[in-house]
């Protein structure tokens, strides 16, 4: 039985239904005096029917609704029996509680962040023996594990606009230089000094970056309130209003991004001679190419931390671009050795569009790494984002198990695996469950007062669920250490969850000590694994060899699905087997259903802006060689190359670099894609086919177009306007 203030629930709102047959409905009000709100099980099992009486110690209430999901539950998600809600102002009529009563009081708090985490840490060191203080840092690990997620991908989805915004800049900031040559020129020419020169870009660079990231802070203000209808209604009525911390990240976003992949070429524009005035063939000096790399990836390094806020994700982004910018620079040496000797051979089309990616090796490397790094973040974002979603939403199947059976008497296996199988109740598999308390790590004895956060206090200082097993679990994973071979099995062998091993300070290799019913059960920690904890099958932070713990007396665990509507069910099944208990998890799954959908709504949106970026990334690779090509069109059409064999030649040397570019960008898609669906989210990966298909043909017909496109206003334009200029 819940009783409830009216402020309940802080956050959401209650869905209920007028008879079982009926459709949910969302409400925020309470019952009122006299009703009382139940469960659909407490219905199935007392043949209940909206409407009925029921009586409460001393005072009969009437049920108007059913409950179908209570978001207050995420503090008490696992319950032993079919809920009841009420209005706290009705306790007083029933005569339930009492001195003698079993009562659990709960504060629930919200607000700003910061007033929370003030509140949070202001009552963590004043609360009472017995009451603890639950907050989403210590959350159940499978509401944890869908949070954790989330954010991944949220941050997955910022680090790939960082990197085609970098991308972006860098290609921009190359023709910024050759434009500005001649302005520079004509300064010295006038007498300006080369202090002066730089002081007038400095500014005009940093005019240009105020504006531009305010006009990026107003768009994502707006943009934000798109996100909020999409996905707020799930926190409440209301969102706060956000405030001026998002607007100093985007100005340190945008000066961050130009300033770390302009400012070495920017410094090569006071040195450019004044003699270039006559000489077009002069220009800035070349620029120091370790500079310009260690600034660039400086940059891409703070904005990847900054934006993620996960320093493995971070990494494991940073790493799969590294790879990738090698790849495409060797790729580029190798094209061009390859292709040099057709500059002195036939007279083909072929011969002008592949010949002139070696003209200019320079030029040929930079737009095959901005085009490369582009086409791995469009991956990123068109394949890859909907493989890890899809994986994400694959971890909680529409038929995962929603129910829980504990207590399970070793008589009573082999007779409620018929039960569930006649009943047509598919279960997860029955394991054995043994309670125990950890009293030493090696030789140090376990106290909660050598543990800092609340979450290890807490484990320190109770009981734990054990279990042992022969086979590893399928949604299991050895971390470190290995699972135990067949002729290990009688060995005195631990295996640890992740998790619990770093908030208790357990590693592989030492000795742990548990109390179980007052013997002491002693083994080595052989292995550590990661627990797909959303799987909702039955699993333990420590399992245990049979030969250490199949001789202790212990009680066994399953799950299983309940359609719904299958409430009756579980009414046979407490008759058949009444000492079993039965946990409902489908709140739970439900939240987290919830949690991973907006989560995915929130991705596609972000993701949005990673488009927006590549199509930039797409339009300064191609203008980085503009000028270069409009005089090298001139030429050719003066020496009497007509327009479309011109263009065909254009055509297919960015069809190559198209191509090449794809190829190379879908494998480092993929093999980030594994790294990130693996090591980062827990989640399992396959790999895609269609991936390097997208890459490569996307890449060549997408950079061909858009290169042809942009070159024949180019071609058209008489050459002799050109070469006059």
């Amino acid at each position: 039985v819940k009783a409830v203030s009216p402020e309940y629930p802080l956050r959401g709102e209650l869905r209920v239904r007028a008879a079982p047959n009926l459709p949910e409905q969302g409400i925020r009000k309470l019952p009122s005096s006299g009703e009382i709100w139940v469960g659909a099980r407490l219905l199935a099992e007392l043949g209940m029917e909206t409407g009925d009486p029921l009586s409460l110690g001393e005072r009969e209430l009437h049920i108007s609704r059913i409950i179908s999901r209570d978001n207050g539950d995420a503090v008490n998600l696992f319950r032993l029996g079919p809920r009841v809600l009420m209005a706290l102002e009705e306790i007083p009529s029933t005569g339930l509680v009492t001195p003698a009563s079993r009562v659990h009081h709960q504060l629930l708090v919200a607000g700003a962040p910061k007033r929370v985490e003030r509140y949070r840490l202001w009552a963590g060191k004043r609360l009472p023996k017995g009451v603890s203080l639950n907050h989403m840092s210590n959350a159940r690990p499978e509401l944890r594990s869908a949070l954790d997620r989330g954010g991944r991908f949220l941050g997955l989805a910022a680090l790939a606009a960082v990197l085609m915004a970098s991308a972006a800049v860098a290609l921009s900031a190359r023709r910024f230089v050759e434009r500005q040559s001649d302005s520079s020129a004509i300064l010295r020419c006038l007498g300006c000094s080369r202090g002066f020169i730089l002081q007038t870009l400095l500014l005009r660079l940093t005019l240009l970056t105020l504006l531009a990231s305010l006009a990026g802070i107003l768009f994502g203000y707006l943009s934000q309130f798109l996100l909020a209808s999409a996905i707020g209604e799930w926190f409440g009525p209301e969102l706060p209003m956000p405030g001026m911390t998002p607007a100093w990240i985007g100005f340190g976003t945008g000066f961050a991004t130009l300033f770390g992949f302009t400012l070495p070429s920017l410094l090569r524009l006071g040195s450019v001679p004044p003699l270039r005035v006559l000489r077009r063939d002069l220009g800035a000096p070349p620029a120091n190419a370790w500079l310009a790399a260690l600034s660039a990836l400086l940059a891409i390094a703070l904005l990847m931390l900054w934006q993620s806020g996960d320093i493995k994700l971070a990494i494991s982004v940073m790493a799969g671009t590294l790879l990738t910018i090698a790849l495409l620079l060797a790729a580029a040496r190798l094209l061009i050795r390859l292709v040099t000797p057709l500059r002195h051979r036939g007279d083909s089309i072929w011969r002008y569009g592949l010949a002139s990616l070696a003209r200019n090796p320079a030029l040929t490397s930079l737009q095959l790494a901005g085009f490369g790094l582009g086409i791995l973040a469009l991956l990123l974002l068109a394949v890859v984002r909907v493989d890890l979603l899809n994986s994400w939403q694959r971890t909680i199947p529409a038929q995962a198990p929603n129910q829980f059976l504990i207590n399970i008497q070793p008589r009573e296996v082999q007779p409620l695996t018929r039960f569930l199988q006649q009943s047509d109740l598919k279960s997860g598999g029955i394991f054995p469950m043994l309670r125990a308390r950890l009293t030493r790590i090696n030789e140090h004895t376990v106290s909660p007062d050598d543990y800092q956060s609340d979450r290890a206090r807490r484990l320190a200082s109770r009981e734990f669920n054990l279990s042992w097993s022969e086979q590893l679990q399928a949604d299991n994973r050895i971390l470190s250490g290995h699972w135990w071979d067949p002729h290990q099995v009688d060995q005195a062998l631990f295996s640890v969850e992740q998790g619990l091993a770093e908030e208790l300070g357990i590693e592989l290799g030492d000795r742990l000590t548990f109390n179980l019913a007052g013997v002491p059960i002693a083994g080595r920690v052989a292995s550590l694994r990661s627990v797909q904890w959303d799987s909702f099958h039955p699993n333990f932070f420590v399992i245990g060899t049979p030969g250490l713990l199949k001789n202790h007396p212990a009680t066994y665990i399953t799950s299983f699905y309940l359609p719904a509507g299958g409430e009756k069910r579980l009414a046979g099944l407490l008759q058949r087997f009444p000492s079993v208990t039965i946990i409902d998890v489908s709140t739970l799954m439900q939240q987290i259903r919830e949690i991973i959908t907006r989560g995915a709504s929130a991705v596609e949106f972000v993701f949005l802006f990673t488009l927006g970026a590549g199509v930039l990334v797409l339009y300064a690779g191609i203008q980085a060689t503009r000028e270069h090509r409009r005089q090298e069109s001139a030429i050719l059409r003066t020496l009497g190359l007509r327009r479309r064999p011109l263009l065909l030649a254009v055509s297919i040397e960015f069809i190559t670099l198209g191509v090449l570019a794809g190829l190379l960008a879908s494998s480092c898609a993929s093999l980030t894609g594994w790294y990130i669906s693996t090591e980062l989210l827990g989640l399992g990966y396959q790999f895609n086919p269609w991936l390097w298909v997208a890459g490569t043909l996307g890449g060549g017909i997408g950079v061909g177009l858009a290169g042809a496109m942009a070159t024949y206003p180019l071609v058209v334009r008489p050459p002799l306007e050109t070469l006059r200029g």
